[in-house]
């Protein structure tokens, strides 16, 4: 390992001095470290600082401090470039970022070792039809939803040209195994291992006792088409990233080409993960 960049939620209380950490330990190690330009207000090092998009051209792989949300915006910042990303948590649940801070100086030297392996992770693909050159990945989902109107709106859903079904609901989830322990879980969506590859479609509050989850095949390309009776709905990408919908708005999701490259350690299994930081399978505690 010659290289790392560094992307970095500056707002988490952490943030300087695990930067700080990361610097002198590379310098002890004799790795170049090139930082995301966020983080040269925070750090004052000019010189090693580049755009987020640009990080790939200089890192062999990619740290990202602070929670699932930088994880999130780091996979879209260079995951088609396919270099190999570790997650560092500074706080919060963070089921992607994994890694405790604490455990620092121990993962660093793993990394130096090549203590580790790759898991790809699949990435979704959206396009809005009819408009021209716009595609957005997401590494946990895609959701479309009725924005800030407390209204239920339709929306039609189809596997290439067959139709699926009609929501009518306060929106959909459209997600990724990854994805399936995020906002997929919280609307009633099942839980897939990470290693598999599957599209989760999951309906926001139905308005019916008839509807559930669906798990289509990685290989299917979905069409969902919003009709409105007002306003516009909003199509967000990995909770990030947002663009309006009108009435008759049509948005294809399939599986991208590439994938996304997280760094793991065999001490840790995606079940291990199930049971520490979701508490699945706890049994409740009685008289408390």
């Amino acid at each position: 390992m010659k290289s790392i960049g560094i992307i970095a939620n500056v707002k988490k209380e952490l943030t300087k001095e695990v930067v700080e950490k990361i610097i002198r330990w590379a310098s002890e190690n004799k790795v170049d470290v090139f930082l995301c330009e966020e983080l040269v207000p925070l750090m004052g090092q000019k010189e090693e600082s580049l755009p987020r998009s640009k990080l790939w051209e200089k890192s062999e792989m990619l740290i990202s401090l602070g929670g699932d949300g930088t994880m999130l915006a780091s996979a879209r910042a260079v995951g088609e470039h396919q270099i190999p990303i570790l997650g560092i948590n500074l706080g919060g649940v963070g089921f992607l970022t994994e890694i405790n801070s604490n455990d620092l100086h121990n993962t660093l030297n793993k990394l130096k070792q090549g203590d580790y392996f790759i898991e790809r992770r699949m990435v979704l693909e959206s396009e809005m039809e009819g408009v021209k050159r716009f595609d957005q990945y997401a590494l946990n989902d895609v959701v479309i939803d009725k924005g800030e109107v407390a209204r239920l709106f339709l929306l039609h859903l189809y596997v290439k040209d067959e139709f699926i079904c009609s929501y009518s609901a306060d929106g959909l989830i459209i997600s990724t195994p990854t994805g399936s322990t995020a906002y997929s879980l919280a609307a009633g969506g099942p839980i897939i291992n990470p290693q598999m590859n599957a599209i989760i479609v999951s309906p926001i509050c139905p308005h019916t006792l008839a509807s559930r989850p669906i798990v289509f095949s990685e290989d299917e390309t979905l069409r969902v088409v919003v009709e409105l009776s007002c306003r516009e709905a909003v199509l967000t990408i990995d909770g990030q990233v947002a663009f309006g919908l009108k009435s008759g708005s049509s948005v294809l999701v399939r599986k991208a080409e590439h994938s996304v490259n997280l760094i793991k350690f065999r001490d840790r299994s995606f079940y291990d993960i199930l049971r520490r930081k979701l508490h699945w399978g706890a049994r409740p505690k009685i008289g408390e």
